[in-house]
């Protein structure tokens, strides 16, 4: 199991495209991420024009969820999902009147340069899509920046080559986050493999989380209690809207349980070290815990035995650990039963 390294798991409410092109709908998934508790909401930055041909088909998953409708072309699709730079602006202004942080995966170069040169967000996301960009790793790298960087399609090689080539061009390991990813919308938790956070953290001595894409937030849950430190997840203000992404994202009452639970569970976590929790778990031990007590009454001299003595609570006389020690003893004084033994 991974060794949790953050105090505090960042969740990050993934917005994406299921604002449909529309910014106030945009802002009121703003909204509902801060009434939610995550610490980040995420949109997508991309220009259809250069992150795709116009020939490139959707995905399977993207027809599936958009009902075939169209011309089932990535372009088309895409081009209608676009946030201008102006909508960005107005929904950092909308994310600070909320109490929440604005990040933006970037699909493109110039877009990567608005966001890191202009906007200055806290983090570079890198998206699944772009794990085997180079020219887009060697920008990312550029600007003394975290990376967030997602993995699904890939395979372990794929992740380290990845890492190497970040770390070439300058990017400490300890800044980057890698998260592990089921690209599919929405992903079967019998393909999660949740284990493959423990390999991933193992083979690149980076910090991993999950970028989830199942239906519900157990799995979330999960990843955070096997010490995910980042948690990225999908929603969406109805999933029955149309749009590629709304069929396999949280709607907001789940996104705020989903929070809850999982500050919850690295609460739980703890520091490793076995030990009663608190005052009020030491106090129990008496009440809970068994002494040795005459099992019937025995006479001052008499010799401890198997047949005199036995284990009853309170835990507020000589421990049964100390059993063997007691057996062959005399007694100093005369018991009654139930008496604490006394040596």
């Amino acid at each position: 199991m991974i060794i949790p390294t953050e105090k505090r798991c960042i969740i990050i409410a993934e917005a994406g495209v299921n604002h449909n092109g529309d910014l106030a709908m945009a802002k009121k998934l703003v909204r509902e991420a801060a009434e939610a508790g995550a610490d980040y909401v995420k949109f997508q930055t991309f220009s259809a024009d250069k992150i795709v041909t116009k020939t490139a088909k959707q995905a399977a998953y993207q027809k599936k969820n958009l009902g075939g409708e169209g011309d089932n072309s990535q372009y088309t699709m895409l081009k209608k999902l676009e946030l201008s730079r102006e909508d960005h602006y107005e929904l950092i202004k909308t994310c600070d009147y909320c109490g929440i942080k604005f990040l933006s995966t970037a699909f493109d170069n110039d877009s990567l340069l608005f966001l890191m040169k202009e906007l200055d967000l806290d983090y570079i996301k890198i998206p699944s899509g772009e794990l085997t960009n180079y020219p887009y790793l060697k920008l990312a790298a550029t600007f003394d920046k975290p990376i967030i960087l997602s993995t699904g399609m890939a395979v372990l090689d794929e992740i380290t080559a990845s890492v190497d080539l970040l770390e070439r061009q300058g990017v400490p390991r300890d800044r980057i986050y890698i998260l592990h990813c089921t690209t599919e919308y929405p992903a079967l938790v019998s393909e999660v493999n949740l284990k493959a956070m423990d390999t991933i953290a193992a083979a690149t001595g980076c910090r991993v989380g999950y970028s989830d894409h199942t239906m519900g937030i157990d799995i979330s849950v999960a990843a955070a209690a096997r010490g995910a430190v980042v948690i990225e997840k999908h929603f969406t203000l109805d999933r029955t809207l149309p749009g590629p992404d709304h069929p396999a994202s949280l709607e907001p009452p789940e996104l705020k349980q989903m929070v809850v639970s999982i500050r919850n569970v690295q609460r739980a976590l703890g520091d490793g070290v076995k030990k009663p929790a608190s005052e009020r778990e030491i106090n129990n031990a008496a009440a809970a815990r068994k002494s040795i007590v005459a099992a019937r009454p025995i006479a001052a001299g008499e010799v401890f035995s198997e047949e005199n003595i036995t284990t009853k609570r309170p835990g507020t006389g000589i421990s049964p650990m100390r059993w063997e020690e007691v057996i062959g003893r005399k007694a100093l004084r005369a018991f009654a039963e139930n008496d604490l033994i006394e040596l």
